[in-house]
């Protein structure tokens, strides 16, 4: 039931206590799984933490020894138990703990069947889908290590990558491999690598162990964590049989330290080799491109074009100059025949002209008014008039006029009308 209460009327701190102790002892037995994190045996109890390593949360287990005794195997700090217990609850501390009835050690089948299903509940979540894997880089500037401190798997990725690459760059980070807080360390070890912008990559070793060696590494925590890192990873746990999930979420997997440090870092010598060689491929490559391009312009050289190249100006010169002929002949002659017909022309106007009659001896008389006299009714006596002649002006003054005496029949041979005006200049 619960309680009602106010700031005015608080409830006693021995009432929740007691309701509190009242509540979990209904509770009963309880079968609960967990990992040992601490072991002490004294006269006649035992007193253990059970440690939830998904959660990183704790609970005292009390049990008296013959409890923890009667376990096959044998308890040890770091096993993973199943323990049928019942709560309690101590109102004078007002602190928790379980007391232990019975204490089952997990075996390697339970185990492993239990991984398989978090790795199920993993993979279904995602997170080690292949497409989520980061390439590692080619030449990593300085590349992290998680390992155990002074083990063989240190040694072993500290030696092989520096006499692969002596240049590269580490930074180690020692922690527990094994045993209830190595996953704790390894977690902190992979977050503080992760966040440091000059580590390219990080290495996790770890030599080879047993199923119940190797669960840190089964961690759902740790899992989780290198899933978030943004920084690739190698898991290099045990030998090729032993697959924990870090290897799973790992960007990569080896199958030893010693091939992830061959993974992780190049070899000089390969690497020169691979130079050359490639230096060996491009000059061919060079060499071979200009021998071609040579036998080119030799045949280019060789063709009649290129052999005399002013051959080919020379034609279109004399080419030129001929068309530059022709074409100076064609105008020449038009111009020619153009003379011809102009002088034709002029001696068809000149033979038109009245100048060319009044050469022959004619002229023509102008009454002062400026018309031309074509006839003695037109002139009276005494009318001055104006006589053009082939040189200039005659003025006269007329005495009298006489009109032709007889009238003849034109011909052929009688003289054009531009010669009448002579015949009336001579009766003027």
């Amino acid at each position: 039931m619960a309680l009602e209460t106010s700031a005015e009327s608080p409830a006693p701190l021995r009432q929740v206590t007691q309701l509190l102790s009242s509540y979990l002892g209904r509770l009963g037995p309880i079968w609960v799984e967990g990992q040992v994190a601490q072991l002490n045996r004294r006269a006649g109890r035992c007193f253990l933490t059970l440690r939830d390593p998904v959660a990183e949360m704790s609970v005292s287990l009390t049990c008296h020894r013959s409890v923890l005794d009667s376990a096959n195997p044998p308890v040890t700090e770091g096993a993973r138990v199943v323990v049928h217990a019942r709560v309690s609850f101590y109102e004078r501390t007002g602190s928790l703990s379980l007391d232990a009835r019975e204490i089952r050690p997990v075996g390697v089948g339970e185990l492993l069947a239990r991984l398989e299903q978090r790795r199920q509940l993993l993979a279904a979540e995602g997170l080690f889908d292949p497409r989520l894997k980061r390439p590692l880089p080619f030449l990593p500037r300085r590349v992290g290590l998680v390992t155990g401190q002074g083990s063989a798997a240190e040694r072993d990725v500290l030696e092989v990558a520096r006499r692969r690459w002596p240049g590269v760059e580490f930074d180690v980070r020692h922690c527990l491999v094994q045993g209830v807080s190595a996953a704790a360390q390894v977690i902190e070890a992979v977050r503080s690598l992760g966040a440091d912008p000059e580590v390219d990559v990080i290495v996790v070793a770890r030599g080879g162990g047993s199923v119940e060696d190797l669960l840190p590494f089964s961690d759902e925590a740790l899992v989780r964590a290198v899933s978030r890192l943004t920084t690739p990873l190698v898991s290099a746990i045990g030998h090729e049989p032993d697959v924990p999930l870090l290897d799973l979420v790992a960007d990569h997997r080896a199958a030893t330290p010693t091939d992830a440090a061959k993974t992780v870092v190049p070899a000089v010598a390969d690497e020169l080799a691979g130079i050359a060689a490639m230096r060996h491929r491009a000059g061919q490559a060079v060499h071979g491109l200009l021998r071609r391009e040579e036998h080119a312009l030799e045949s280019l050289r060789g063709r009649p074009v290129l052999a005399a190249p002013l051959s080919m100006v020379d034609e279109r010169a004399a080419a030129v100059t001929q068309a530059r002929d022709r074409a100076r002949r064609s105008l020449g002659h038009r111009l020619e025949r153009a003379h011809d017909e102009v002088g034709h022309h002029l001696a068809r106007v000149r033979g038109l002209s009245p100048l060319s009659t009044l050469d022959r001896g004619y002229a023509v008389a102008q009454l002062p008014d400026g018309s031309v006299v074509t006839s003695v009714e037109q002139v009276a006596a005494g009318v001055e008039l104006d006589v053009r002649v082939a040189d200039g002006h005659v003025v006269v003054t007329t005495v009298r006029t006489t009109p032709a005496r007889t009238t003849t029949a034109p011909s052929t041979t009688a003289p054009s009308s531009t010669e009448e005006p002579d015949a009336t200049e001579d009766q003027a």
